[in-house]
């Protein structure tokens, strides 16, 4: 007896990524029904990040996150000229305030040009400050290719795609647990105000923070193919006063993160952040008592910043898969050759430069289940 399908795939999250391997899907001719458990898409990871679009600079050479943040990038640009979506392509500074920070800044050179970044180049501190006058800088790396956008407006035309191709996003509807059937498929639980079990062939679990716990109620998961979820919590500041510079600027990477950077949002306000702080579980909260240690970064690179008018502004958490003195991990697309279960792609560990990367993870999910 052939089984059938209310819907050729369902992806579990409705953030910028699930919505990108919904769309990815949809475009190969599939249904897709998108499952997003808050009452609004994007209100997770994907509504608390700097909204910068990464050139791609840092990632280890053949790694997933080397690979899919240039494809990724290239191709969000591409979708937000067609869709019509603002974003300022301002170009980012990657700082050494210090001789001793010099063979760092080659370091991120060289792997940038391995990863296939356009345009980068070398700017001493005299060049650096040319652009951006305020700047403290020994010497820099300019990356044209980095910018900013409005990445709701984007989820947004991601779910517009989806639903003129046929599929559906569904807010308020969790996840609840799923059964491999006989043949092929799976039989997905939903709960929310009207619960209910329906059938697809193919199954993507995309949900951010709860990744972990999505996997852990699909029956026949191994436990061992489930890797411990950390939190890393950052928090921004905003800068009540004008935005001193233009461009993003970044300082060399801390371990685990890109470090607390600037940017001039699409609103032209300055922001800063975020910091890196492991919580035992996700922390919205914004202490002002940062604001000394935040100013005290920052001066490193801009000696004049006020720091009586750092104004705390948010906070975020990533999805970690790694806790504070291990190695940062690529990300994880962890497919039937791992778990077992055809038809099943669950993703881990999806933080930065995951937004950037959104379109080509979705493309990346779309070939492996289907091409």
């Amino acid at each position: 007896m052939t089984q059938e399908f209310d819907f050729d795939a369902v992806v579990v999250g409705g953030g910028a990524v699930g919505l990108a391997c919904g769309y990815a899907l949809s475009q190969r001719g599939l249904i897709v029904a998108v499952l997003e458990s808050e009452g609004h898409i994007g209100q997770g990871v994907s509504s608390r990040n700097s909204e910068v679009i990464h050139g791609g600079l840092y990632y280890p050479t053949g790694s997933l996150k080397a690979r899919l943040c240039v494809q990724g990038r290239r191709a969000l640009y591409a979708f937000l000229d067609k869709h019509h979506i603002d974003y300022k392509r301002c170009g980012k500074l990657v700082v050494a305030t210090s001789q001793d920070e010099v063979p760092r800044l080659e370091a991120i050179f060289d792997q940038a040009v391995a990863n296939d970044v356009e345009g980068m180049e070398h700017l001493t501190g005299a060049q650096a400050r040319a652009l951006e006058p305020g700047l403290n800088a020994h010497a820099a790396l300019l990356s044209p290719e980095s910018g900013v956008f409005a990445s709701h407006d984007y989820m947004l035309a991601l779910q517009g795609e989806i639903e003129a191709a046929g599929g559906a996003v569904v807010i308020d509807t969790p996840f609840e647990g799923a059964t491999p059937l006989e043949g092929g498929g799976f039989s997905i639980r939903i709960g929310g105000a009207e619960p209910a079990t329906l059938a697809a062939r193919l199954l993507v679990t995309a949900p951010g923070l709860s990744a972990q716990d999505v996997a852990a109620t699909i029956e026949g998961f191994p436990r061992d193919q489930i890797p411990k979820a950390h939190y890393g919590k950052g928090v921004y500041f905003r800068l009540a006063a004008k935005a001193p510079f233009q461009r993003l600027i970044y300082p060399p990477p801390i371990h685990g993160a890109l470090g607390t950077h600037y940017r001039n949002d699409l609103g032209g306000q300055a922001v800063f952040g975020p910091d890196l702080e492991y919580v035992p579980e996700p922390d919205y909260s914004v202490d002002l008592s940062k604001r000394g240690a935040f100013a005290a970064y920052i001066r490193k690179f801009w000696p004049d910043v006020p720091e009586d008018l750092l104004v705390p502004d948010y906070a975020g958490v990533r999805p970690k898969i790694h806790g504070p003195d291990e190695p940062q991990p690529d990300f994880q697309l962890r497919g039937a050759d791992t778990h077992g279960l055809p038809g099943l792609m669950a993703l881990f560990g999806i933080e930065s430069p995951g937004l950037t990367s959104s379109l080509a993870i979705g493309e990346e999910v779309a070939r492996r289940l289907v091409d």
